[in-house]
């Protein structure tokens, strides 16, 4: 039984209804396995349907109904794609694919979209939204919803207290002022340590890249767009050798040329095998003279 129109239906372009945002708190606060991506160039947080969907069927989903009225009733699977599509509805969460980073290749659907490729971050896909909302299982979807935005003004207030003791450096303490410069010193030391690191890592690399190809590398994602600690994981590495796509783009162009002259009908015109056989007693009819009655 699918829950009441008047409790699914979404309001107009505007606010979010308070059904909607009830859910869209449930649902970031349940385990949806949620995986980051790249969607405009903002990191966005990323869970399949069938999670969502498996969520407001749980149990947990009954007993935070309980407590909140606002939350509507799910009974079964229809019901629980009909809460569902008030994410997509009041724009708090919206269906997105993954692009290829060469050529604009949505792998979903493996249609070419064109334009510049997009710039592809190491371990997080890039993504794009699409016109069609629909609910499945194997969809992503991605969150729009932001929660309550108390956090950000704890850190604004945070910013700014920072921001006025700086300024007031001169009126601080003398103890206060000599913790402060050995924490610089501190922190310019491990600057430099960090670049001592990445020259050595260099060094390192020249060096193995000579003796044992194809290359080791110290840190190999010490310079990629991951998190502080990923940077540090693995330790070390063999460098990743490119394989040229030349080679691959001239097959494919063979191939295709193959193809297209397979499948184009014959040109020549078709050539005739008869022959004509003259029988020997019409020949000899034609040689004989004509004798005239006189």
């Amino acid at each position: 039984m699918a829950a009441p129109p008047s409790q699914v239906q979404g309001q107009a372009p505007g606010q979010p209804s308070p059904q909607a945002i009830a859910v869209a708190k449930f649902l970031k606060s349940q385990n949806l396995k949620m995986r980051t991506c790249i969607l405009n160039g903002q990191r966005k947080d990323l869970f399949k349907v069938k999670r969502a969907i498996r969520a407001l069927q749980s149990p947990e989903y009954v007993a935070a109904q309980k407590k909140n009225p606002m939350l509507p009733p799910v009974t079964d699977r229809p019901s629980a794609e009909n809460v569902f599509r008030l994410m997509p509805l009041n724009l708090l969460a919206l269906r997105v694919s993954k692009i290829d980073s060469v050529g604009g290749i949505d792998n979903s659907h493996g249609h070419s979209h064109g334009g510049k490729p997009a710039k592809r971050i190491k371990g997080l896909w890039t993504v794009k939204i699409e016109q069609q909302q629909e609910i499945r299982d194997e969809l992503y979807y991605t969150w729009f919803y932001e929660g309550p935005q108390w956090k950000t003004t704890i850190m604004a207030i945070g910013v700014f207290i920072i921001l006025l003791a700086i300024v007031m450096f001169p009126l601080w303490p003398p103890i206060m002022r000599l913790g402060v410069w050995y924490l610089s010193m501190g922190a310019l030391g491990l600057l430099g340590l960090f670049f001592l690191m990445s020259i050595f890592r260099l060094i390192l690399f020249c060096v193995t890249c000579f003796v044992v190809p194809p290359g080791l590398w110290l840190y190999p994602n010490l310079f990629e767009d991951v998190g502080f600690f990923d940077s540090f994981r693995p330790v070390w590495a063999w460098h990743k050798v490119k394989k040229p796509k030349q080679k691959k783009a001239k097959k494919e162009v063979a191939a295709a040329d193959t193809s297209a002259d397979a499948a184009s009908p014959a040109t020549a015109p078709p050539v005739s095998t008869e022959k004509t056989v003259t029988s020997p007693a019409s020949s000899q009819r034609d040689l004989q003279p004509k004798v005239e009655d006189g």
